[in-house]
């Protein structure tokens, strides 16, 4: 009989040795779910088990918002059944958290204190939702939005609470203030920046999105910080370091993730802002890799899902004994934000005088394009409110390739690009 947390008999896990090693994953997101899955590719004998803090199956991040909006059911929300795990012979454990790491034993210890044996472990723990020093963070009617239990409290909360604040204007929070702006939410959105988007657009771009979202009844205040979240057991507004208070009933932090690196650390292996790897996706530890938004690949922390999913699938062949290497990601992020299409790809706010910078925008509609060239080489592209040509832009960025003679007309809606 399988057990109800996961697809093992009840009666205990199987050890590696009688199906070939044991590879055990910590962490059922994006990177743990796409390794398990490349793993069982490779290696139709492994014995893989995945632990997950949560009690749910693996689910797409960017599924929350459109479930936020309510544009998708809790059903639709999961990448894979739970057949799909037993099909592949994963097994998986929710609800059941790694508090310790082993590396002389290669045991990893469980909540409970049961311990597992590895042959090779892959950290795809992930980050966690940042909350900066505010004060009354603590409030009830303040959230952060991470997960799907997250989401369901801000969908009951927002109900009777309909007055609300974002804070933080990246991506994650003008998707918040979208979604929840289609319940009927009243929604103001509030900035450190001076502009929107600040990793995915220049100030030109971040302008022409913010007239946009201004149409959808969403306020946007930019260069302000938040100092506290007023009321007593309830939060009632906020107050700004600039002495003003605006009135809310719920506050959606939206400030960005840290990756998580204790569970690493505690146990002897290298970490900074992220678990240190190598370019095989190895930690300080030879037998234990890492993969995702908790890793530091040559000083850099990338927290984007393309980044994550090369990650997944090079730890993946690496474990399974076929050796291969990371190079790094470009960034390239095709994203939908309040309902317009945006790539940002390459460098998209260069610094310094060898760089081009291309424009052409149309305010009303929402489009905005931009290519960056160095020495005549496309190095970056920001591509918004139209998909036409997105597919031939990126390839040009990151292909880096000569555009010189054609930089005139690259942006001119009837351009050929199949010539360059």
């Amino acid at each position: 009989m399988w057990g109800r947390e996961g697809l093992f008999p009840e009666d205990g896990l199987r050890r590696g040795g009688q199906t070939g090693v044991r590879v055990l994953i910590v962490g059922n997101g994006l990177s743990g779910t796409i390794a398990s899955k490349t793993i069982r590719e490779l290696d139709p004998v492994a014995d893989i088990a995945i632990f997950a803090e949560e009690k749910r199956l693996y689910y797409p991040r960017p599924n929350l918002i459109e479930f936020l909006a309510g544009g998708m059911s809790e059903s639709d929300l999961f990448a894979f059944a739970e057949e799909w795990y037993e099909n592949q012979k994963i097994s998986i454990h929710l609800g059941r958290p790694v508090v310790k790491l082993h590396p002389d034993s290669k045991e990893i210890e469980l909540e409970g204190g049961n311990r597992e044996r590895y042959d090779s472990l892959l950290l795809a723990n992930g980050a966690s939702s940042w909350m900066p020093p505010i004060e009354g963070t603590g409030k009830n009617g303040v959230f952060a939005l991470r997960t799907l239990d997250d989401t369901l409290k801000i969908i009951e909360w927002i109900e009777n609470h309909p007055d609300l604040v974002v804070i933080g204007g990246g991506l994650l929070g003008l998707e918040i203030a979208r979604a929840v702006r289609s319940r009927g939410a009243e929604v103001r959105v509030v900035e450190f920046f001076p502009r929107l988007l600040p990793r995915q657009l220049d100030t030109e771009g971040a302008s022409v999105l913010q007239s946009q979202i201004e149409k959808m009844g969403i306020r946007v205040q930019l260069g302000v910080v938040t100092e506290e979240i007023l009321g007593k057991e309830n939060i009632k507004g906020l107050k700004l370091k600039n002495g003003e208070e605006l009135e809310a009933q719920t506050a959606i932090v939206a400030a960005g993730v840290r990756p998580n690196i204790k569970l690493a650390s505690d146990a002897g292996l290298a970490a900074d802002k992220g678990i240190i790897v190598d370019d095989y996706l190895r930690t300080s530890h030879k037998d234990i890799y890492a993969a995702g938004d908790n890793i530091q690949h040559r000083d850099k922390i990338y927290g984007i899902i393309p980044a994550s999913f090369n990650q997944a699938r090079t730890a993946a062949f690496n474990i399974a004994g076929e050796e291969k290497k990371y190079e790094g990601t470009v960034p390239s992020n095709t994203l939908k934000v309040i309902g317009l299409d945006l790539t940002a790809v390459g460098v998209v706010n260069p610094e310094g005088e060898s760089y081009t910078e291309l424009r052409k925008k149309d305010a009303k509609s929402g489009i905005y394009k931009k290519i960056v060239l160095k020495e005549g080489k496309a190095v970056g592209a920001i591509w918004m409110g139209t998909k036409k040509n997105v597919n031939a832009i990126s390839r040009i960025v990151l292909q880096q390739l000569d555009v010189e003679k054609w930089k005139k007309s690259l942006l001119e809606e009837d351009f050929d690009f199949s010539v360059i």
